[in-house]
């Protein structure tokens, strides 16, 4: 397949082995690799016990160069079945990389059939994923989706990435659709591609387009989210997920510390408008995080009740190391006096001072 260069576009290759899955309870992050000039990385995500589905996302790895920088790429990724590679479950997109959407993603398949060995996918606590990439500066002038993927070469050279885990987690039901909704009547991959046209991102203030790559993540994680607002009214919907992006905002940029009571009532306010003037969403995987966060300020009491309770222990242990000190001392001084006092007695005769001093007193 050509650009619109005129020049044959060459897919690179590079394959995550995924060992100990059954270890796993975070998201798990393959080591950085280099293709097309660029460092990206493979996330997959989540490995939850209130999300039943397995999703892969395409990241930026590292830093951005500047604020300028943007990369047009397309992208495959494939979940290998280990025992008939024909049942491999394969998932591609096209889309643009910059420093405020530096991730997107796509949803496989659900986690009980992904942890079932025979399915195919995950065996002997192994799995496997391959991803093909192609990066360009600039932006494609046809959808590579449509296109017929055998006239895509794929490079000689591939590189591979193998990983052992310590953790992982429940898995849910089934569904190997993607991350998406339609747009137009037309089905599109990727939560975050619909979150962008139910969103206008140019007209968003300032501080509101620091919400879109949450947004982008959590819709990816969350299908749902997207799906449940499709039938809504335009002006509704952004209400909705701006208001969700404040909430994941707060507890994005909020330290521990931070949760006083003043923190605790803009949560608060945030949390009951999302809820309660935004329905449609299913937040059961959000409000865990929401109390955690408004019960740090209870913690942060008892914290700094203990610490106080820790300073006057520790006083006075230092006190009673003094006092002990000072108790030694004196008994040593103590020792030496009785000593001093028994030597001075001997051969001492005690005599009446209140008797007259006259010859008497010699004789």
């Amino acid at each position: 397949m050509k650009n619109h260069h005129g020049t044959r576009i060459n897919l690179e290759k590079f394959t995550w082995e995924i060992e100990s899955f059954s270890k796993n309870t975070k998201k798990l992050e393959s080591k950085p690799f280099k293709i097309g000039g660029c460092k990206w990385k493979i996330s997959m995500n989540p490995i939850g016990k209130r999300v039943g589905q397995l999703s892969l996302c395409l990241e930026v790895s590292g830093n951005i160069p500047t604020y300028r920088w943007r990369k047009f790429v397309y992208f495959k990724l494939d979940l290998i079945n280990q025992k008939d590679r024909e049942k491999s479950i394969v998932r591609d997109t096209q889309r643009k990389f910059n420093k405020g959407y530096r991730i997107w993603g796509l949803s496989f398949i659900n986690l009980i059939d992904f942890c079932n060995p025979e399915e195919g996918y995950l065996m002997n606590d192994k799995c496997i994923v391959e991803a093909h990439i192609y990066v360009s500066d600039d932006e494609f002038n046809t959808n590579i989706q449509n296109e017929n993927l055998n006239n895509i070469v794929a490079t000689n050279g591939s590189t591979s990435g193998k990983q052992e885990i310590e953790s992982s987690d429940e898995s849910e039901r089934h569904s190997s659709t993607t991350c998406e909704s339609s747009q137009r009547g037309n089905n599109v991959q990727g939560s975050d591609f619909t979150l962008r046209h139910i969103l206008d991102f140019e007209k968003l203030r300032e501080e509101e387009k620091t919400y879109v790559p949450l947004l982008v993540k959590v819709c990816t994680l969350h299908p749902s989210l997207i799906r449940s607002q499709k039938k809504k009214p335009d002006l509704f919907k952004e209400w909705a997920f701006i208001s969700l992006g404040k909430v994941l905002h707060f507890l994005n940029t909020t330290k521990a510390r931070d949760m006083n009571e003043d923190a605790c009532n803009q949560l608060c306010i945030l949390w009951d408008e999302l809820i309660n003037k935004c329905s449609g969403f299913d937040l059961t995987w959000l409000e865990p995080h929401v109390h955690n966060a408004l019960g740090v300020k209870a913690q942060l009491e008892r914290s700094s009740e203990m610490k106080t309770l820790q300073n006057s222990v520790v006083a006075m242990e230092i006190k009673m190391l003094r006092l002990r000190g000072e108790l030694a001392a004196t008994e040593a001084e103590f020792k030496v006096a009785s000593k001093a006092l028994i030597e001075a007695r001997e051969g001492f005769t005690e005599m009446d001072f209140d008797v007259a001093l006259d010859y008497e007193l010699f004789r």
